[in-house]
């Protein structure tokens, strides 16, 4: 039932960030801060889902997702403190996701699809480097991260 849950909690968050960006209603500030938010959100309700048998895990993923969730808030409430991380900004949240993907690819070793999850996240973050680096659309950035959520929704339900 967890894993139903977790899966299915990742592809609404993953639509939802896949749908933000096309309405065009919030600046690249909010929507990397919801991104990362919702990315937040995924880990600590995965690290609360596995803390039964994984505590290694669970402790990187609850630990990871209050530090995403604070970095989030601020980057959603404090518009300044985009200008400061505005250099920054893209390589961060790109960074974030190939560190939730290697911490994918440790927690789920022995998961079938798990290996996939994490490999998505981390090619998915250096692919968000380098786009964000040269075409820096919010758009295209939002979406690389909705499609990690998807992608690991969906893979998720198809292991459990």
């Amino acid at each position: 039932m967890k894993s139903k849950f977790i899966s299915i909690l990742a592809m609404i968050l993953g639509l939802i960030i896949i749908i933000f960006p096309v309405m065009g209603i919030i600046g690249v500030a909010d929507l990397i801060g919801l991104s990362i938010l919702l990315i937040s959100i995924y880990l600590l309700v995965v690290g609360v889902a596995i803390i039964d048998y994984n505590k290694t895990g669970a402790i990187l993923d609850l630990a990871l997702g209050m530090i995403l969730l604070f970095l989030s808030i601020c980057l959603i409430f404090n518009a300044g403190l985009l200008g400061f991380l505005a250099q920054i900004t893209l390589y961060l949240a790109g960074i974030t996701l190939i560190i939730v993907g290697l911490v994918s690819l440790i927690n789920n070793r022995q998961s079938r699809y798990g290996f996939y999850i994490g490999i998505a996240g981390v090619v998915l973050g250096l692919l968000y480097i380098v786009i964000g680096t040269y075409v820096a659309d919010p758009i295209i950035l939002g979406v690389l991260i909705g499609a990690w959520l998807v992608i690991s929704g969906i893979l998720r339900l198809m292991d459990g």
